[in-house]
């Protein structure tokens, strides 16, 4: 991963803190803001934290992109405390797609939440097939599309 995250340079982001739970379970999620990397091996990231959603870096980030693919939302977006990350970056691809940035978003929560937040129109392409979008871009056979390409 470190190898990965220095080739990368900016291309990829990470977040500057964390909101973490002692409890995978909606109903009784505690959270507090702590620094990474130190999160106890008790305690679950739930989400990126409030310095990294308001993060101008990292809003800009994504304005600068040509093309950005989201696979995944934020954390547990569906814990309404806990949706802030997701929030943030969704409304930050909407902007940027609204200037021109390509936004493809995989996976079924990723395209749940961006419904959910009424950005779903703003993006460039919502699919609910993360992991099958995430094999194409690599380059991996899709049956399904070498047969179309066939025709």
């Amino acid at each position: 991963m470190k190898k990965l995250l220095a080739a990368a340079g900016d291309k990829i982001m990470l977040p500057v803190d964390h909101i973490v739970t002692d409890a995978f379970d909606f109903k009784t999620m505690t959270g507090g803001k702590r620094p990474r990397p130190g999160v106890p091996g008790f305690l679950q990231i739930s989400w990126y934290g409030h310095r990294s959603a308001d993060d101008p870096l990292l809003r800009a980030g994504y304005l600068r992109r040509r093309t950005v693919v989201w696979n995944g939302p934020m954390g547990v977006f569906e814990a309404g405390d806990y949706a802030t990350g997701t929030r943030a970056i969704a409304q930050a691809l909407a902007n940027a797609t609204d200037k021109g940035t390509v936004s493809v978003i995989g996976g079924g929560d990723s395209a749940a939440a961006v419904e959910e937040l009424g950005l779903e129109a703003r993006m460039t392409h919502v699919s609910t097939g993360g992991g099958a979008s995430l094999e194409y871009l690599e380059g991996r056979p899709m049956p399904p599309i070498e047969v179309l390409d066939k025709k």
